[in-house]
């Protein structure tokens, strides 16, 4: 059996001195979707950042994608990103460059030396998301939901074992946020790719029925009976 994507035993978070969750126990296996669902400032985002060395982990064990999180260095944290892939709700794409160009920033900065390979390789993840017929449009020539398809193109383009979502539907409508949830789950079905997806979207949850674990009372559980495997 393979080794789950993300393993957390008692963990605690800090955000500067102050203890922000205690007590974390999740997994994540290969090939899983999960929801993270809590209210705002329950901690969500905190515990996100942890899995991409944004805030370090100092008590409980942490793995992430191979990483041993208490004992990673910071030199180290960029080759841990390279097995992630990051959707945020607010996007953070580069403004001064188009579609093509924040997407060859992400793989000449991964090492991608070779551009002919680096252009195959934007070509089928923009082919993937359907965006392959906008290289040239600049961040504000595109809709907001254009623009989270970006994004989830960017998280691809290292084929990552994991794709962290950050309330990816967050600053998109009703049509858009369930466009945006059906491409991961494509994503997560076809390429086997564990999905964390953090929401308050309580109806794409119900439509789209997977595991869940809440953020509540300073620390993270799963919900019991409410998993339909996708």
């Amino acid at each position: 059996m393979e080794e789950p994507v993300i393993l957390y035993s008692n963990v605690n978070v800090h955000q500067s001195d102050k203890l922000v969750l205690s007590d974390i126990n999740f997994e994540l296996q290969q090939g899983e979707f999960v929801y993270l669902i809590g209210r705002t400032g329950a901690g969500k985002s905190s515990f996100m950042k942890t899995l991409y060395g944004e805030l370090p982990v100092k008590e409980g064990q942490a793995v992430v994608c191979g990483y041993n999180l208490p004992t990673l260095k910071k030199k180290d944290v960029p080759y841990l990103r390279r097995k992630l892939g990051i959707v945020f709700q607010d996007f953070q794409l580069l403004h001064d460059r188009n579609v093509y160009e924040n997407l060859d920033f992400v793989l000449r900065a991964t090492g991608w030396s070779i551009k002919e390979k680096r252009n195959e390789r934007i070509g089928e993840v923009l082919s993937e998301i359907g965006l392959n017929h906008l290289t040239t449009k600049m961040p504000y020539q595109l809709s907001g939901g254009e623009q989270q398809r970006l994004v989830i193109a960017r998280s691809l383009l290292n084929n990552p074992p994991l794709i962290i979502a950050d309330e990816p539907t967050g600053n998109l409508d009703p049509e858009t946020s369930d466009e945006i949830v059906k491409l991961l789950i494509r994503i997560n079905r076809e390429h086997n790719t564990a999905i964390l997806m953090a929401t308050h979207n309580y109806q794409l949850i119900d439509k789209y029925p997977a595991k869940i674990y809440n953020c509540t009372n300073s620390t993270i559980t799963q919900e019991k009976g409410i998993y339909v495997k996708m």
